[in-house]
């Protein structure tokens, strides 16, 4: 399931830092309620076979309804309404931050106070066996690897090599296999309309993160279609990455919950 948070500034014009990943993401962890946001900070759900944990929530960047930002120096500057998607496969998750946040009306991100506008439920797309997705935050996948002189290195895939591929459907193969309990295989991830002007380098917790955005055709199972949109594609969607939608549709006006 996913949210549509709309809200604006209690200021006409609103200022960020541009790389604000780690301020939605605390802002996301504080309208939880307590003992769901400690399950999911400390704990997430655990793979049985790599051990890894994966927190299965994604959001997207901060959209601005009428493209109204600005980016000065190291600041974004926002004017009006903004837009924060939030998806999770866990209703718990959906419904505790939504409630929590009519509950508010008011809340903040970094320094500056905001208010609500409306929310908007929207349900996962309806399954097809293929179909054109674009990114809302990018997509980062990587591994670490051993320098020459045996040093750990984190190396961050482009959509134009192979592992890149091959790294995003086992990470969806790893969700799987935590949310329904049973190993998926099969599918594809492949770029549609990428190029080199999609790569984005953000700042995240002192460390860069390499993404990309841009257009992909998905093929996959349907478990794995679910959770491609419900968790996100690739590595830290919980830190705002691999947050997708169906390319081409754009309904961001539509509001209810209001």
């Amino acid at each position: 399931m996913r949210l549509k948070v709309f809200f604006r500034g209690v200021n006409s014009v609103v200022v960020l830092p541009i790389h604000y990943n780690s301020l939605v993401q605390a802002f996301i962890y504080k309208n939880l309620d307590e003992w769901l946001a400690t399950k999911l900070h400390d704990e997430g759900f655990k793979d049985p076979t790599s051990k890894r944990s994966i927190k299965f929530f994604t959001f997207s960047r901060l959209i601005s309804i009428n493209n109204r930002i600005k980016i000065r120096e190291k600041h974004a500057i926002f004017h009006g309404e903004i837009c924060l998607v939030v998806a999770s496969p866990y209703n718990e998750f959906i419904q505790s931050f939504g409630s929590n946040l009519l509950k508010k009306n008011k809340f903040e991100i970094g320094n500056e106070i905001f208010e609500l506008v409306s929310i908007e439920v929207e349900p996962t797309p309806e399954y097809a066996e293929k179909v054109l997705v674009k990114t809302i935050s990018p997509i980062t996948v990587y591994s670490t690897v051993l320098t020459l002189d045996g040093k750990k290195k984190i190396y961050y895939y482009s959509p134009f090599e192979e592992d890149f591929e091959k790294l995003l459907l086992k990470n969806l193969q790893r969700k799987a296999r935590i949310w329904f309990g049973k190993d998926i295989y099969g599918g594809s991830i492949k770029p549609f309309k990428v190029t080199k002007k999609d790569e984005k380098i953000l700042l995240h917790h002192g460390n860069l993160v390499k993404g990309w955005d841009g257009i992909f055709e998905l093929s996959l199972p349907p478990e794995l279609f679910q959770l491609a949109f419900e968790a996100g594609l690739g590595a830290k969607n919980s830190s705002g990455f691999g947050c997708i939608e169906i390319f081409g549709r754009n309904n961001l006006k539509k509001k209810v919950l209001s």
